[in-house]
């Protein structure tokens, strides 16, 4: 068997969407799992929308999933380039002058109007819309003609019309279609530029692609396309048509169901590799168990036998929990290295005190952890352990503050406290329960109207741990804080 060949062909209008970077992983994963090449090629043919823009964050997009290409635009190798369509012309023009020479193309000079007229009495008698062949046989005067008349010419591949083109899918299995449906598609419009279903045979083609994985919406140009390589004489890759993506209402994944580029959930604070998971169960599953995979796991376990073709739903509360999985694996120090440049972006750092904190960084992130579900949490979660600028929760303050034993609280805890010589949780713990003892409360109705005064919330890593983190200073500034907040409370009683 050939090496194994594969190749992600976006088109650079917009940002990398999730379904996008689905196939893209569906195609790096088969490679890697069959020690082939996975190929990047860019499809910018359509000039009035491909924007260089759209291009580098398609490419900021893959990078950041870590789907690293052996060909393609940067990479060192690439004998089969270039990985631009737009820098391919010549190469769709020779084999566009092969099928004119051979007449398994032909001009047209039919005009927009013509067409839509031609549509809508076609519709009008209850056929399929298609086009008539009425330029299919042209003669030499009829061409030159049009062409007087300015009329500006396309290319249209004559397409067998009778019998079945069979597409065998290896997910779907053998797929028939009618070849009568098929009219004679244009190949190379008026503006000089080939067309989806010529070009990517082409490209496929001459870049020795063995197998083409991509969505489903594809699999009604696929006959089309065999029809190409049979016209040229080339080999058909195997073909692979994975399902579409759909949201929670079943409908076709989109804007309105939030998020759907990669570059926005990386700002939403989602873990590349907690998207690479979640991404490859979407038409795909190793068995009914298993939902978290390592990205080796991922490589080694992947085939296209075992993926569905069934449509697949897009569950963003399933990706926070799996993002939460990952942010909890992670360790301190590379939770505070993901995290640092977040802290610094909201001004509760610079990068000088990032390092010369870093221990108490690393340690603050350790204890806020476990209560994560995405990277943007870290700066809300940790505020007040950078800034007294953090804001209080009105109603935390008047139910924990405005309790009757709470303006003695911290008169007691501010007098233990201030004694205390080695700053440290077993210390401040044995303040606490001292307190506690003589108010005669539980431990939770001493610890939750200081958490309240320190952290402006009713959530946070355990009291000690926060208070010897804030350091003895800064503590008390809380606590003398929290003791003014209830004498207000008191008052309005």
């Amino acid at each position: 068997m050939s090496e194994v060949r594969v190749r992600f062909a976006p088109s650079p209008t917009g940002a990398l969407h999730v379904g996008s970077a689905r196939t893209a992983l569906f195609n790096w994963l088969f490679a890697r799992n069959q020690g082939g090449k996975f190929v990047l090629r860019i499809e910018d043919t359509d000039l009035a929308r491909s924007t260089q823009e759209s291009v580098e964050g398609i490419l900021e997009g893959m990078r950041w999933l870590g789907l690293d290409w052996d060909e393609g635009p940067g990479a060192d190798a690439g004998e089969y380039g270039p990985y631009f369509q737009s820098q391919r012309l010549e190469l769709y023009q020779k084999y566009i002058d092969l099928l004119l020479e051979q007449d398994k193309a032909y001009l047209c000079y039919c005009t927009a109007d013509e067409l839509d007229a031609m549509r809508k009495e076609q519709m009008a008698k209850g056929e399929a819309p298609k086009y008539n062949r009425k330029c299919a046989c042209l003669s030499a005067d009829d061409r030159e003609k049009f062409a007087a008349e300015g009329r500006t010419a396309v290319v249209r591949f004559r397409s067998t019309d009778e019998g079945r083109t069979k597409v065998a899918d290896l997910i779907r299995g053998d797929v028939y279609f009618d070849n009568e449906v098929l009219d004679d598609f244009v190949i190379r419009k008026s503006d000089g530029m080939p067309t989806y279903n010529f070009a990517v045979v082409i490209d496929d083609a001459l870049m020795r692609i063995t197998h083409v994985i991509r969505g489903e919406d594809h699999l009604s140009n696929t006959p089309r396309q065999i029809q190409v390589y049979e016209a040229l004489g080339f080999a058909a890759p195997e073909f692979a048509h994975i399902p579409m993506i759909l949201g929670p209402d079943k409908t076709k994944l989109s804007k309105r169901h939030g998020a759907t580029s990669v570059t926005q959930y990386r700002e939403d604070g989602f873990l590349p590799e907690a998207i690479m998971n979640y991404l490859a169960l979407l038409g795909w599953s190793y068995n009914a168990t298993q939902n978290i995979f390592s990205r080796d796991e991922l490589v080694e376990k992947f085939s296209l036998a075992k993926c569905t073709k069934n449509p697949a739903v897009f569950d963003i509360k399933k990706l926070e929990w799996m993002n939460g999985v990952y942010l909890r694996e992670l360790s301190a120090a590379e939770l505070t290295q993901r995290a640092v440049p977040l802290l610094i972006a909201a001004g509760l750092i610079d990068k000088a005190e990032a390092e010369a904190q870093e221990e108490r960084i690393k340690t603050i992130m350790a204890a806020l952890q476990t209560r994560l579900h995405s990277l943007v949490d870290v700066v809300d979660s940790s505020r007040y352990f950078f800034t007294d600028d953090f804001t209080y929760d009105e109603k935390a303050v008047k139910k924990f503050l405005g309790r009757p034993y709470a303006v003695k609280l911290f008169g007691l805890l501010l007098t233990g406290l201030e004694a205390v010589e080695s700053w440290s949780q077993e210390s401040i713990e044995a303040v606490f329960k001292s307190v506690q003892q003589e108010l005669d409360e539980k431990l939770g109705n001493v610890i939750q109207p200081v958490r309240v005064a320190v952290t402006g919330g009713t959530v946070s890593p355990g009291m000690y741990e926060v208070l010897e983190l804030l350091d003895k200073e800064l503590s008390l500034k809380r606590l003398r804080k929290g003791l003014e907040m209830a004498q207000q409370q008191a008052k309005q009683e």
